[in-house]
């Protein structure tokens, strides 16, 4: 730690951090293994690090205290940063990098498509799409790997059409080719990020390239849906849906310009983070139970407990608590949301630290959740961690998969029942085991299984 003078004489706290001369090291991990880069800062230096790279310095705060400073107490002062402010060049001014009154905008727009009654009315669709998908995966039984994670993407692109969108996604071709197209979008974003945006988009990169036909892909999709929705004026069409309240939105803009843009940009970001989210939680968790057999065990004596051979309904959720239990855990060693970055306004203190105009702030889920003085063993993969008997003394920062403050994910809920219910009909119905190593963690816009998840398909019994 270093103390600094300030004005009128003041000391000012500096968090510690590597040195200047450790500058290009820091880069080549930026670049290539961004969850060592910040696991190591907290590691080596505590709940507090200014890890300082070229022109920037990032302020890493480890600590329930920071995380809620930052993120909820005094979060008019931070705006989205590093990572999401180059997603704007990709995804637009939508819900997940909007500022201000124009964020407030969104969020007030499209809560009610995700109010309790709301919710708790789409638990039938859910738990249809997982039965496909059920069906689907038992069809290759012993017909060698699967693909999981493009199993999933395709799952919770269809939940999404279906209860977010009143569509049905799988009319406009393969799910999991919209999935690829927005994996080349996160790629350009991150590689934006690393690179302090110095690399032009001009240059025919192969990931340029990538980047820009999936945006293109991507907007023949938004198109696509607009122009069927326009199809459907004349129907008896309740309007409660998010399509149908951004449409009716955008109309009323004076500019049809700003209107289109602006219609493209929510679109968009729904799509992307109404279903990478939970995708990505489902694939490490069908990857985790499946190198837990005894979790695995418990998972399936419980969904044969809970539902027989029925489908689950919104009452199961509190029923199948071990399942959620699962989730939870999951999402504790592989949060899909694992970095919170934001720019501070002006200066703060922090956990006691000062934070000048302009820094770079980032709250780590990834690192918070691994944290020794909140988790026990917290590398073990321990769904019981999270039995109520165990969790009343936690802090609540200390635990942060969906965010925190104002800007708490609007779609917890529902991705959270999409999860529980998908893992609970799986693990009823089949097995499945990992026809590879050990998986990576690739931290993009969210924490996704490098190079996918190649399963085999068993029967349950």
């Amino acid at each position: 730690m270093t103390v600094v003078a300030g004005p009128a004489g003041r000391t000012r706290r500096v968090p510690p951090g590597p040195p200047r001369t450790a500058t290009f090291r820091l880069l080549r991990e930026l670049f290539t293994d961004r969850l060592s880069l910040l696991s190591s800062a907290a590691s080596r230096y505590g709940d507090a690090a200014r890890i300082a790279i070229g022109p920037k310095a990032l302020y890493l705060f480890n600590s329930p205290e920071g995380a809620k400073h930052v993120l909820a107490d005094n979060s008019s002062n931070y705006h989205k940063g590093i990572g999401l402010v180059e997603a704007k060049k990709v995804i637009g001014d939508g819900l997940l990098t909007s500022e201000g009154e124009l964020w407030r905008t969104q969020r007030k727009l499209i809560q009610p498509a995700f109010q309790h009654k709301r919710i708790a009315a789409q638990a039938g669709v859910v738990a249809a799409e997982a039965g496909q998908l059920v069906d689907r995966l038992r069809n290759r039984i012993g017909a060698g790997p699967v693909d999981m994670t493009h199993e999933m993407t395709g799952l919770t692109l269809g939940v999404l059409g279906r209860t977010l969108l009143d569509s049905d996604l799988g009319d406009l071709g393969d799910l999991g080719s919209i999935g690829h197209a927005f994996e080349s979008v996160q790629d350009q974003a991150m590689f934006e990020a690393v690179t302090l945006s110095l690399v032009p988009s001009w240059l025919p990169l192969p990931m340029q390239r990538r980047s820009r036909k999936a945006n293109a892909e991507l907007r023949d999709v938004v198109n696509t849906l607009v122009a069927r929705r326009a199809e459907r004026a004349g129907e008896d069409v309740a309007g409660a849906d998010v399509l149908s309240r951004l449409i009716e939105s955008t109309r009323r803009e004076s500019d049809p310009a700003v209107g289109a843009k602006r219609l493209r940009d929510e679109l968009v970001t729904l799509l992307l983070a109404g279903h990478e989210t939970t995708a990505s939680t489902l694939s490490w968790a069908l990857y985790l139970v499946g190198r837990h057999p005894e979790v695995a065990a418990r998972l399936r004596e419980e969904a044969a407990t809970v539902l027989g051979d029925r489908p689950p309904e919104f009452a199961d959720l509190r029923r199948l608590s071990y399942t959620g239990m699962v989730v939870q855990e999951v999402m504790r060693m592989y949060p899909p949301v694992w970095l919170l970055p934001r720019i501070a306004l002006a200066e703060d203190e922090v956990a006691g630290f000062h934070v000048p105009a302009g820094s770079d702030v980032v709250v780590c889920p990834y690192t918070m959740h691994r944290h020794p003085d909140f988790w026990h063993r917290p590398e073990l993969f321990d769904p019981d961690r999270f039995h109520p008997d165990h969790t009343a003394d936690r802090p609540r920062y200390a635990y942060i998969p969906f965010g925190g403050g104002p800007r708490f994910c609007v779609g917890s809920n529902l991705g959270t029942m999409e999860a529980v219910f998908t893992l609970a009909m799986i693990s009823r119905e089949l097995r499945l085991r990992g026809a590879a190593g050990p998986a990576v963690a690739e931290p993009m816009l969210s924490l996704r299984v490098r190079g996918g998840l190649p399963m085999t398909v068993h029967p349950a019994h």
